[in-house]
């Protein structure tokens, strides 16, 4: 008797303890077939048509595409081997060409428009209703009334747009898999933390079992680049190294660039198919900001307010090397390093120093205290569980009960970086939330996931506060899911949300690892236990927005480049991609970057990700977030009627409605930028 094949599988937890790469292509193809099969017959019954008998089956249906996919998808981003990597190229193009065909079928949108249409009679609920109605935009978004030859055209284009995401992404990941900076004059590594140095000699005896004592390996991956250009005091060593990173698939068979005018191309093909003057316009239709003009008009506010504070803060940086090391000039691979000792002398300690308090087990338990005290959350280490199998030993699984004690979900944490892994940190959707017609409730299931440095021994990762700052941002895309009270699977969590709101969530939670009450949760010398020394707390609080500005920047850098690539630049004309970047650093950067930096190919958030003329999304939702948290320092960082009014109109609610109205619901107004300024230490006139 055949093995069943556990991508099959219609309820709980994928079993990643048997999931192999040759189980995903006959798991796609047989859901893909039995999804259009279905199809088929509803359309030959013929209407009416009823939520019922049409829209239900139908996302059962399409969950268990979901549930095909999504595993191996998973796997191959956090375990990647050649086996998965080929089963998901084999899978995507099947994947892609199912999507679009379904959203270009007029009789599916006829019908789903009758039923939108006998809403009143049928006693449609107003989540029900959005969902019809997000369905019929996108029906159109996907081209349902082009005559047959240009939807084939529009299907050519999704299928070969996502094999080169795909190839872009993973070049990058080959990059960072093949690199070696090694090392073996123990003069070359003074000056490196010891946690850095731990990695390297790790990294080295993993290459080789006898490499001799004085051998170190540092790769592409974040947490070896990071601290070493922040703490590497010889320059030619920083140079060699930034250099390998910001040239990452830029030559050979990897080289990005070629993939990037392909893209572009397909992109302004696929939009003018749809009537869409540029990409942008086509992206913006599904979200909050109304038009490419209005995010030009933000982004350009907020680098105007910045522009002073940026170069203010360079000029002092660039005085402070020139001082200190006779250098004339400041470039991209001496930024790190001379901030940090900058950091150090005006505030009194390193980033080093202050991750000995921030030892990964503790930060944990003080993110789940943080939780409780927030919205009543008790999140429980069921790891182990045997209905809720892992894809790697260091993967842990919590238990989410709500404030009444009820079951909410599961968060998988796969917190560690290793080969094969792409790099970053991110949240995605392992199961969703839905309410099946027996009553029965799909608890949701969300995977944590970032890239920190595994622990050494017996002596635990002691994380950078931006990665205790990134751990509670991908916490709250998680929340986002977990805690949804939605029913309908298609606007649950965080579906549907719109792509410029869907960081407020994250962002938001961010600010409670920068109070002084909730940063006592958080922190304990690793070794002593001790807590954080009140006036390492106060150094920490007033350095906070130490290089505001040029951070401002820099993200407004990348947000720029993306909307001038989606709304006013036409591939293959006489300007480049390189140009165009060019032209947004002369208004915006506060350092330009050499020659050599290849930036652009390594921008996977907008050509391997979702972002495309969406990178803004940040920056909006950090509006959205500084606003909202704005009301917990007038009530109080742990405010109980704060924190039950976010979880219900924010975490709860998922895409069921307008963000806005969400927004509102909660704040009682509209956003304003004004607590984002304050935030970063732009308000007022720089001194």
């Amino acid at each position: 008797m055949a093995e069943p094949n556990p991508l099959l599988a219609t309820e709980g937890t994928p079993r990643f303890d048997q999931i192999r790469a040759e189980h995903a292509l006959p798991a796609v193809q047989q859901r893909i077939e039995e999804f259009e099969a279905l199809l088929e017959e509803l359309m030959a019954r013929g209407g009416p048509y009823t939520w019922e008998e049409l829209v239900e089956p139908l996302d059962l249906a399409d969950e268990r595409i979901s549930r095909a996919f999504g595993p191996l998808s998973h796997l191959n981003s956090v375990l990647g081997t050649d086996a998965l990597r080929e089963a998901h190229q084999a899978a995507l193009p099947l994947l892609t060409e199912h999507a679009a065909k379904v959203a270009q079928d007029q009789r599916l949108c006829a019908a789903i428009k009758q039923v939108r249409e006998a809403a009143d009679e049928a006693g449609l609920d107003e989540v029900q209703r959005r969902v019809l109605d997000l369905a019929l935009r996108d029906f159109r978004l996907a081209g349902v009334d082009l005559p047959p030859e240009q939807k084939q055209r529009y299907r050519e284009i999704q299928v070969e747009l996502s094999q080169l995401s795909t190839d872009f992404s993973n070049h990058l990941v080959d990059e960072a898999k093949d690199f070696r900076l090694v090392l073996e004059d123990p003069a070359d590594v003074e000056g490196l933390p010891g946690t850095a140095l731990e990695q390297a000699r790790a990294k080295a005896l993993e290459d080789d079992p006898a490499a001799p004592e004085h051998r170190w390996t540092f790769t592409l991956h974040a947490p070896s680049v990071q601290p070493f250009l922040q703490y590497q005091p010889k320059r030619e060593l920083r140079r060699r190294l930034h250099r390998a990173y910001a040239t990452r698939a830029s030559e050979g068979e990897r080289d990005n660039a070629p993939l990037i005018d392909r893209i572009l191309a397909l992109r302004a093909e696929m939009v003018g198919l749809l009537g869409f003057e540029t990409y942008a316009d086509y992206s913006l239709a599904t979200k909050m900001a109304a038009s490419a003009g209005e995010v030009l008009e933000f982004l350009g506010d907020l680098a105007e307010r910045s522009l002073p504070y940026g170069r203010r803060e360079v000029a002092e940086l660039t005085e402070f090397a020139r001082a200190r090391d006779g250098v004339e000039e400041l470039e991209s691979y001496d930024l790190a390093y001379y901030r940090e000792l900058l950091r150090q002398e005006r505030y009194s300690f390193s980033d080093d120093e202050v991750r000995q308090f921030f030892p990964l087990p503790v930060v944990l338990d003080g993110l789940f205290e943080t939780l409780q005290r927030l919205y009543g959350l008790e999140l429980t280490d069921v790891t182990g569980a045997p209905e809720l199998p892992t894809w790697h030993e260091s993967v842990r699984v919590l238990a989410v009960k709500g404030p009444g004690g009820e079951d909410r979900g599961h968060l998988m944490l796969d917190l560690f970086a290793r080969d094969g892994k792409r790099s970053g940190a991110w949240m995605n959707v392992c199961v969703e939330r839905r309410r099946f017609g027996d009553g029965r409730v799909q608890d949701p299931v969300a995977y944590l996931v970032c890239n920190f440095t595994p622990p050494a021994g017996d002596a635990p990762t002691l994380l950078r506060h931006t990665e205790v700052v990134t751990l509670f941002h991908e916490c709250g895309h998680c929340l986002h899911h977990v805690l949804t009270q939605v029913d309908r699977r298609q606007v649950a969590g965080i579906a549907e949300v719109p792509w410029d709101g869907v960081e407020l969530p994250s962002q938001f939670h961010e600010n409670w690892v920068w109070q002084a009450e909730s940063l006592r949760l958080l922190a304990r010398h690793h070794q002593t236990g001790a807590e954080l020394p009140p006036e390492l707390l106060e150094k920490m609080l007033a350095a906070k927005n130490f290089m505001g500005g040029a951070d401002m920047l820099r993200q407004l850098e990348f947000a720029l480049f993306d909307l001038e690539l989606h709304a006013g630049f036409t591939p293959g004309g006489e300007r480049g991609v390189r140009d165009v970047l060019a032209a947004v650093r002369r208004r915006v950067a506060v350092v330009q970057p050499p020659e050599y930096d290849r930036f652009e190919n390594g921008f996977g958030h907008i050509f391997a990700g979702g972002y495309a003329a969406g990178y803004y999304s940040y920056k909006w939702a950090e509006v959205l977030a500084a606003d909202a948290f704005s009301r917990f320092e007038e009530e109080g960082i742990f405010s109980q009627a704060a924190g039950a009014a976010f979880r219900e109109q924010i975490l709860e609610r998922g895409g069921a409605a307008d963000l806005m109205e969400l927004y509102v619901a909660f704040r009682g107004r509209k956003p304003t930028p004004d607590a984002l300024l304050r935030h970063s230490g732009l308000a007022g006139t720089p001194a």
